[in-house]
């Protein structure tokens, strides 16, 4: 098949975040049966090595420039909601528009270039126009629902601008009920998005499809390194991580230092925020920003933590670390969409939603060792047997064709 992805963030190179890490290893294991044109935008920070490299998977690449990031003043945030009203499109969609992308698609399906179009992330679904399902088969991969996003970081005050999402809650809830219809397939990550799909009474048809990790470059630690070290991993450019560092350093790290006075934290992951740089000030706490491989940082963690307290769908950080077989503690948020502690599920992570229950949770891993290799192990074989990118990268290819 010739297939047209759509993906206004640039998916190379895969350790660059979640929205790069499920389209590149999905273009890559559909590249292996279908020729594969890519639609993407190029941000200041691509390099042509990389540009060079993703070409290596594809046969041919459109590349359109990243528009600048919007203007912060009041003005502009006021004319961002007012037009949102008006349009039904949320700022983040209509800023990346770009009407030579638009030209571009319109000419390929016009002249039937194409036997299916993937939309990779829902900010991408402004291209598709709603009658191109009755000619071609249009996908859209929507990794996570905005709307309840929002709506989670309402309910459990997480979120960045109260008064600001509030307004935005019922515009996006129209929003999502209207953008789904256009497509043939809706392709999301949990059940729970599932579940808010039907209850939008959507007419396409709506697949689970999870993320999934490369083995390869998440091996299998070899031993335990016991001690006192934790971990948090995750781009610390965004919102959700950046609170779940702070959250943890601030409110429970201190907890665990009374406790074991050589406890370790190190938070990893790209674009360290100004609120995370300082984490590092405190002691005990590494920040490390970027590093050249994330299994190797996980191998030396006594326990990975995984403190999120808003963000849907399947939680990338999460997998990676049991494929590094990496002892876990994590939110309901960070293990969504998984079987971890279910009646007849075998053990593969510790739960925590509390302060409490964080410090009780780590404060068994530090001091049993069994139960650490437990749910390293057990970890191990649930992402081996479920979530490898390369029977996730077939059943999305059945769903496209």
């Amino acid at each position: 098949m010739k297939l047209l992805m759509i993906c206004a963030t640039f998916p190379y190179p895969p350790s660059r975040g979640g929205t790069q890490v499920r389209t590149f290893n999905l273009l890559k294991q559909l590249s292996h049966h279908h020729e594969i044109t890519l639609v993407t935008q190029k941000a200041e920070d691509v390099t042509e090595e990389e540009i060079e490299a993703l070409k290596g998977w594809i046969k041919s690449l459109m590349l359109f420039p990243r528009p600048n990031n919007p203007n912060s003043g009041i003005v502009e945030k006021v004319k961002r909601f007012c037009q949102f009203f008006l349009t039904g499109t949320p700022p983040n969609v209509s800023f990346l528009y770009d009407k030579s992308i638009q030209n571009w698609v319109d000419e390929a399906v016009k002249n039937n270039d194409f036997d299916a179009i993937t939309c990779e992330h829902s900010v991408n679904e402004i291209y598709i126009r709603p009658h191109w399902k009755n000619k071609i088969k249009t996908v859209i991969n929507s990794h996570s629902s905005v709307y309840r996003t929002c709506q989670h970081q309402l309910e459990t005050n997480t979120s960045e601008n109260h008064q600001r999402d509030r307004l935005y809650l019922p515009l996006l809830k129209r929003y999502e009920k209207r953008v789904y219809q256009k497509f043939s397939s809706i392709v999301v990550t949990t059940d729970d998005d599932y579940q808010q799909l039907k209850e939008f009474k959507i007419n396409s048809q709506v697949s689970v499809l999870p993320n999934g990790v490369d083995l390869e470059i998440f091996p299998q630690r070899n031993n335990d390194p016991g001690g006192h070290n934790l971990i948090i991993t995750g781009g610390m450019d965004y919102v959700t991580n950046i609170d779940a560092a702070c959250f943890f350093s601030q409110e429970i790290f201190p907890l665990l230092r009374e406790k074991y006075p050589d406890v370790t934290l190190s938070i990893v992951g790209a674009n360290p925020s100004e609120s995370v740089l300082k984490l590092g000030e405190k002691i005990g706490i590494t920040v490390t920003g970027k590093v050249p491989s994330m299994a190797e940082y996980l191998h030396k963690a006594t326990v990975c933590v995984i403190p999120l307290r808003s963000g849907f769908g399947i939680k990338n950080k999460t997998l990676e670390a049991m494929a590094a077989g990496v002892p876990i503690v994590a939110s309901d948020r960070g293990l969504e969409g998984m079987e971890i502690d279910g009646e007849n599920t075998p053990l593969r992570a510790l739960r925590a939603n509390t302060i409490e229950e964080y410090v009780t949770a780590i404060s068994n891993l530090f001091e049993d060792e069994k139960l650490r290799q437990t749910l390293s192990q057990n970890g191990r074989n649930y992402v081996e047997n479920n979530y490898t990118w390369e029977s996730i990268g077939k059943k999305y290819e059945k769903i496209i064709i």
